[in-house]
């Protein structure tokens, strides 16, 4: 991989390297890292966005209740006092 150069201002510059040094990381690997956790942010939440589209349709939470049963959601009167 080639390296390149990114040019940010003095002050974000010492404060990615105290951020970094107190992972006890060099600024490339934090940054490596954070640009990971990030990609896998954006995945999730359009994961999520899909997720809940599917499941506002009618019966299907019914239908994977039916599939999973050992995974159903609780039906006990007390599960959403509990939750809360």
């Amino acid at each position: 991989m080639a390296d390149t150069t990114v040019k940010v201002d003095s002050e974000t510059r010492d404060r990615l390297a105290a951020v970094a040094a107190a992972h006890g990381k060099s600024v490339r690997a934090f940054l490596s890292d954070v640009a990971v956790q990030e990609e896998n942010h954006l995945k999730l939440a359009e994961a999520t966005a899909v997720f809940r589209e599917v499941t506002r349709r009618p019966g299907v939470a019914e239908a994977f209740d039916a599939a999973f049963p050992e995974d159903a959601a609780p039906t006990s009167p007390d599960f959403a006092e509990r939750a809360a």
